[in-house]
């Protein structure tokens, strides 16, 4: 795509374009004009990400601005990097709990998403240990045939462990990387939404790093369980991130899924 061309369409005279880090699905752009700065995405799933940024705003979460969109490309308010203490940090977790608190009327969403290669099917469901098994656990069995049986067993165990229902709003990839410290505070980035059980993004912010303490006491204390239900939450990512990137997650799967 040609980034100056697609923003000029836009009404967007932009003076300098910088390639920023993105993710797996877009390429990311810092857009300086002679009045402001924004950030622009660019990919085949971006459409996807403003409605989700939008979802977001709309239940109070903390997340930038979608100002503008083409086909195949979002402009967004660009965050500028400054330390965040306690307080950002608090509010953040409380804002995730109102956002999980935002409830749909189903498990799932209404398009589907991707993590870069791996497919994420959001087909909406009104139980949700199933969800949890045939949306996020059972594609992997096809991915992993020697995991089949063990991601089998993780399946069969989830009724009576999962609550039966849940339909909170999460931002479904909810690393330590998707949390900014910014001038306007603790703000989320990139989300991969579908409605759910809210523990599920405490699980995977706790994966591969800390659940910030000052997040975790703005988030409020959890459900009895919650430890056997993280392990389940767990398995999904590591099993996207060893689809991703390999046998280094060969181990961190091997832990996490029942033998």
């Amino acid at each position: 795509m040609n980034i100056a061309a697609a923003l000029k369409d836009l009404g967007i005279a932009s003076r300098r374009i910088t390639s920023l880090s993105g993710g797996a699905l877009s390429d990311v752009y810092r857009v300086d004009t002679s009045r402001a700065v924004f950030a622009a995405k660019t990919g085949p799933h971006v459409a996807v990400e403003a409605r989700m940024l939008r979802a977001m705003a709309a239940a109070g979460a903390p997340v930038p601005r979608v100002i503008n969109e083409a086909p195949n490309l979002i402009l967004l308010e660009f965050l500028h990097d400054a330390p965040c203490g306690h307080d950002s940090w608090e509010a953040a977790g409380a804002a995730l709990r109102d956002m999980h608190a935002t409830t749909g009327d189903a498990s799932g969403w209404p398009e589907d998403y991707a993590f870069g290669a791996v497919d994420v099917v959001n087909t909406p469901c009104s139980d949700w240990p199933e969800f949890w098994a045939e949306r996020r656990l059972r594609p992997f069995a096809q991915t992993f045939p020697d995991l089949a049986p063990r991601i089998d067993t993780a399946c069969q165990r989830l009724r009576g462990i999962l609550p039966d229902q849940a339909c909170g709003l999460l931002h479904g990839d909810m690393w330590s990387g998707n949390l900014l410290a910014t001038t306007r505070g603790v703000m989320m980035i990139d989300p991969a939404c579908y409605h759910g059980h809210g523990e599920v993004d405490l699980a995977m912010l706790d994966l591969f790093s800390e659940v910030p303490p000052a997040l975790a006491a703005g988030y409020g204390p959890l459900e009895p369980g919650w430890q056997e239900r993280r392990r389940i939450y767990q398995i999904f990512p590591a099993l996207v991130h060893l689809a991703l990137f390999g046998g280094s997650y060969r181990n961190l799967v091997d832990r996490l899924l029942p033998t």
